[in-house]
């Protein structure tokens, strides 16, 4: 397909490629820590959902991080078997479990927090930096994105999202 130099790819073509590059960039940075970005995604949400003592279930888990049910089962049962998530019995509801960090997993999740956060000042120095106005207004149009996805009948975006992590 022919391109004219003034005029870009179409976004989704951009958008493609900047999140390949980015999950590629978080699967190198989290790999000595045992982690892939999505497992990261996974204890990442974890642990901040479980600052304050909850232990979600792995339903609600997955309403945070915006991830599939199914595809949260496998991540936690991955990093249950790897020692960093553990499940225990919901005594409210015997149909789910509710998940926690293990003392190992708040380490891991603990050492790979500020990676990623310098991963994404590295990949944001264009813009300014993670919380430059440009970069705030980068969300800003990608949470509209996601919000008018979702409108459509796409995947749903994460409920809550801790901007710390």
């Amino acid at each position: 397909m022919a391109q004219r130099d003034d005029v870009p790819p179409p976004t989704g073509y951009l958008l493609w490629h900047v999140s390949l590059r980015w999950r590629v960039a978080m699967d190198r940075l989290l790999a000595p820590l045992g982690l892939t970005h999505a497992q990261y995604a996974v204890v990442a949400s974890l642990h901040a959902m479980t600052v304050g003592g909850a232990r979600p279930s792995q339903r609600q888990l997955a309403r945070y991080s915006g991830l599939e049910p199914m595809y949260i089962s496998r991540l936690v049962r991955t990093l249950e078997q790897a020692g960093l998530v553990e499940r225990t019995d919901n005594p409210d509801d015997p149909r789910a479990v509710q998940l926690a960090l293990t003392p190992r997993g708040m380490e891991v999740v603990t050492a790979a927090v500020p990676k990623v956060r310098e991963l994404e000042e590295r990949y944001l120095e264009p813009l300014g930096g993670r919380n430059a106005p440009r970069t705030i207004e980068l969300r800003r149009a990608l949470q509209t994105l996601l919000a008018h996805a979702d409108a459509l009948g796409g995947t749903p975006a994460p409920a809550a999202f801790d901007a710390t992590v």
